[in-house]
């Protein structure tokens, strides 16, 4: 049963505001931080392109390329306290045994999303040396700073988000909105699914191998969910079960 004591709409919007305001004061200390360092987080994301010399064609376009690094490492930087504030703020509604989910889910969530990215980074090399190679021999390459890093940015954050199939899923099966049989059985739909993701975030005109290196650790991590979601299904079982032989054991001893 939820103690908490009930708010009105005027308190829930005052805290909704406080949270809010709290979460972006921490996104603009993270963001001021990452854009001292963006030089060097910028040669980072560079490295994988083999030598490209990146050209700026607008004169606000350093201070743009800057800013778009430093707001997506703000973000991820204040995960901690962003995610902090929404669960703090939805937790009232939320059962006991919800809140033991959620909470540990976040971790676990930031764990896969940085996995996520360094997956996407290894993978960006052979990437940009493949779309590199369609280029014709009289046609020159003179590469875009401001799309280059975009188009970084995009694929590492598709990555990591992509990461996150296992905490979904075992969430969604300890809150009991998906169970195990049922994914089973979708397999094959599923499959397809994180293919067609897998040629959306691989800009590589190979329409199979690319999609397919990207999707196999999908894959994995979707088996993964299924065997830890079966798990956490059985356990639940065994305690339902044993509930169940102690409530009857106690009728009968009452009789």
């Amino acid at each position: 049963m939820n103690d908490e004591v009930e708010m009105t709409l005027a308190e829930h919007l005052e805290e909704l505001r406080s949270r809010l305001i709290i979460s972006v004061i921490a996104i603009l200390i993270t963001t001021a931080a990452v854009f001292f360092v963006s030089d060097f987080i910028l040669s980072v994301l560079v490295a994988p392109s083999g030598g490209l010399q990146l050209k700026a064609f607008n004169i606000t376009d350093g201070f743009m390329i800057k800013a778009r690094i430093a707001l997506y490492g703000g973000i991820v930087l204040a995960f901690p306290v962003w995610a902090f504030q929404i669960i703090r703020y939805v937790s009232p509604g939320l059962l006991d045994n919800e809140r033991r989910v959620i909470f540990p889910a976040l971790a676990f969530s930031l764990g896969l999303f940085i996995v996520g990215v360094i997956f996407g980074y290894v993978m960006l090399a052979g990437m940009i040396h493949a779309l590199v190679q369609f280029f014709p021999p009289n046609v020159d390459l003179l590469p875009n700073a401001d799309e280059y890093i975009s188009f970084v940015l995009f694929f590492l954050l598709a990555a990591g988000i992509a990461f996150q199939l296992p905490t979904i899923m075992i969430v969604l099966v300890q809150l009991r909105i998906l169970n195990t049989t049922f994914l089973r059985k979708q397999r094959k739909y599923m499959y397809f699914v994180l293919f067609a993701f897998s040629e959306l975030i691989t800009p590589v005109a190979d329409p199979l191998v690319a999609p397919m290196i990207v999707m196999a650790p999908l894959v994995f991590l979707f088996e993964l969910s299924v065997f830890l979601g079966r798990r956490i299904e059985a356990k639940r079982a065994r305690e339902e079960a044993a509930e169940m032989a102690m409530t009857t054991n106690a009728i009968a001893g009452g009789n």
